[in-house]
């Protein structure tokens, strides 16, 4: 009987062995994915991290774990690009703001006045136009998997309303490390100031600076009704996003966990839009709520404004093929 029992032991210790070796094994083989975003969880960027992150898990059997940085946690989007062309970050959803920086030609689609509406740059992004950029990315060490969305740009700031070109003048504004942006707002005669997103709140409260462009979907979900006064819907540029992956894990990948990444980033590309869409409806009424004085540009008023910037095409044709801007401005 004593014999039976030890033998019982024995083979009860073996079988927990067991079990902590392939569970050890098993931790071994999960891939952590370091996932950086600029913006709050509670935002476009957020909602479209959980939605990554959900799909790649339920199509991979949970080889993956996610873990999330948002709020800049990783350091400004130049940086956390930085960081997966070395490999020491997997995955971002950042804005188009530096990208040109990487990949030159997706300044095209931050010409100021390019594109008519949401449904007009979507069709731009999802056709051969927009997958072309995309495919460029792999000549930089990056792997571009999907187009994602912030709306069309929108000016805040404190020093007064803007309805004509002449109310930008000498305005210190914060505007993305983007030479397509910068130039165009001097050519209205604004101050354009680059600067990180991690600077821009407590630049903007000290008055280093007098206000900022972004979408609404970014102007809502970072609070900037707490620190800017006025807001005008200038619509002035269309903001896209990218959802990108480093080229080592990649490389490293199955061709089914390839899969998983690339339909959870079209998924969540699809969330981003969704999230924008609601926000295009909502947005405007909560910053009224909020305090903020908000204007709308009249028709006459951003033909005005187009008028003005023209003087700057004639530098984008020289980046530009004008025969590609011609051809994104005919997508019908």
């Amino acid at each position: 009987m004593k014999l039976f029992a030890r033998n019982l032991a024995s083979a009860a210790a073996f079988a927990a062995a067991l079990g902590i070796l392939a569970g050890a094994q098993s931790a071994q083989a999960q891939q952590e994915i370091k996932l950086g975003y600029a913006l709050a969880p509670n935002s476009h960027y957020g909602v479209a991290a959980d939605k990554w992150q959900e799909e790649v898990e339920a199509k991979t059997d949970g080889r993956y774990s996610f873990r999330h940085f948002p709020s800049s946690g990783l350091g400004g989007e130049r940086e956390v690009i930085e960081g997966l062309q070395i490999g020491t970050i997997e995955a971002t959803i950042v804005s188009s703001g530096t990208l040109s920086n990487f990949v030159p030609e997706t300044g095209v689609f931050d010409i100021p006045f390019l594109f008519r509406d949401l449904n007009h740059a979507r069709d731009v992004l999802d056709g051969e136009i927009g997958q072309n950029i995309l495919a460029k990315f792999d000549d930089v060490g990056l792997v571009a998997l999907a187009w994602g969305e912030q709306g069309f740009r929108h000016i805040t700031n404190n020093r007064n309303t803007i309805g004509k070109p002449e109310d930008v003048a000498g305005l210190k504004l914060r505007t993305m490390e983007n030479p397509i942006h910068i130039t165009a707002f001097e050519t209205l005669g604004a101050a354009p100031t680059p600067m990180a997103w991690p600077e821009v709140i407590s630049s903007l409260q000290q008055g280093t600076i007098d206000g900022q462009e972004n979408p609404l979907s970014v102007i809502t979900s970072t609070n900037l009704s707490e620190v800017q006064k006025y807001l005008t819907l200038s619509g002035h540029v269309y903001s896209p996003a990218m959802l990108l992956v480093s080229k080592q894990l990649w490389e490293g990948m199955s061709d089914e966990d390839k899969q998983a990444f690339q339909t959870g980033a079209t998924e969540a590309a699809k969330a981003m839009r969704a999230f924008v869409d609601n926000v295009e409806t909502s947005g405007v009424a909560q910053l009224k709520e909020e305090g903020m004085d908000v204007g709308e540009l009249t028709a006459e008023q951003k033909a005005a404004f187009q008028q003005a910037v023209q003087p700057a095409y004639e530098q984008y044709y020289e980046q530009y093929d004008k025969a590609l801007i011609d051809q994104i401005i005919a997508t019908k």
